[in-house]
């Protein structure tokens, strides 16, 4: 069966939220994130911000300097939350098969939604325009027979706008697509592509799937059913956690390793928080603990160790370990935990009580 698939995609959900309740700050250059002071990066930015050079995970401190004129405001998380569960609720009105990403985005399955006679591209106009008229928000769309090929196509008219990519027109439309837009291509694998001259996908359906693998791992079959347009994804209603972690940037570097043992134990405690909370939701086998070290250089390092006790003192061992590697002051810290996929067993100790 031929699937339809909506990619919905809020345009700069919390800045546009922000300009909601501050009628004034629409048309201005607006971030929402965390204080330059503390070493705060960008959550979301407003599109006027973004003619400056200005976008999501870039530190604020750095983002002031691109736009001196950037009016900062903090995150509302509980307003953000609120509002996401409102939209769901709309996706809900259409179709019960929803996979939320993130609180601005989601998957939705309208294969058999026979509203406007099964009409994917009338579904997702008629979707935008409930938001706008409950929440004043816009959002935009994409529309097409896979996953990958919906989030694509979100983006391509951003902001309030969608775009459909109609079986007939698959072939056309990936074989000039850049990589880049490639879910799952960051910068080290496009820098990569590029010394290869893969440019787009056109590039990577000559390259071949053995070469991809040759050089990209098992990322390589991804980027080879990419390439043609295939995603046999479905979309999941309950999403599988494959891994949580905490991690904490610093107001000021710290100078040592001793600095840092001692911050790990306030990481560790929301980190069994999170935990916790995390294993009411659904069954979670841990198989991997794991540390992140940033320096103040930027460089990060990430140390691993398989075991299924998320004990302080193992985090301790890894977190001396990954310190060596770098041996200088510390900017971020993070630690965290990788679980087994439901569906695969885990070994039981030889011997138990």
């Amino acid at each position: 069966m031929q699937r339809k698939i909506i990619h919905i995609d809020m345009d700069s959900f919390y800045a546009s939220v922000e300009i909601r309740e501050n009628p004034s700050l629409r048309g201005k250059a607006i971030a929402v994130g965390g204080s330059a002071q503390s070493r705060g990066v960008v959550a979301t930015c407003s599109y006027e911000a973004r003619k400056y050079g200005v976008h999501s995970a870039m530190p604020v401190a750095r983002a002031l300097k691109k736009c001196p004129n950037l009016i900062l405001l903090p995150v509302r998380m509980d307003l953000y939350k609120q509002i996401s569960h409102e939209i769901r609720q709309i996706f809900h009105n259409y179709t019960d098969l929803v996979e939320p990403l993130s609180l601005d985005e989601a998957y939705l399955d309208v294969t058999d939604v026979q509203l406007y006679r099964n009409s994917a591209t009338r579904i997702a106009e008629r979707i935008r325009k409930d938001i706008f008229a409950s929440q004043q928000l816009t959002a935009s769309a994409g529309i097409a027979p896979n996953k990958f090929l919906a989030k694509v196509a979100s983006d391509w008219n951003k902001p309030d706008g969608q775009k459909v990519i109609t079986p007939e027109d698959v072939a056309t439309f990936v074989y000039e697509l850049p990589v880049k837009l490639i879910s799952g291509v960051g910068k080290v694998t496009a820098r990569r592509m590029h010394e290869l001259n893969l440019r787009t996908c056109g590039d990577l359906q000559q390259f071949g799937e053995e070469k991809l693998v040759q050089y990209f791992g098992k990322f390589g079959h991804s980027l080879y059913n990419y390439s043609r347009g295939i995603d046999h994804r479905q979309v999941q209603t309950h999403r599988i956690r494959k891994s949580l972690s905490v991690e904490d940037t610093f107001p000021k570097d710290l100078p040592d390793l001793q600095a840092c043992l001692q911050q790990l134990p306030i990481i560790y405690k929301e980190l069994q928080r999170r935990l916790t909370k995390a294993k009411q939701r659904q069954k979670l086998v841990i198989k991997t603990l794991f540390v992140k070290i940033r320096f103040n250089d930027f460089v990060t390092t990430t140390l691993q160790q398989s075991g299924t006790q998320p004990e302080l003192s193992s985090y301790i061992t890894l977190c001396e370990q990954a310190w060596q590697r770098g041996r200088r002051p510390v900017r971020l810290i993070g630690i965290g935990l990788q679980f087994n996929p439901p569906d695969i067993p885990v070994q039981l100790p030889l011997f138990e009580d």
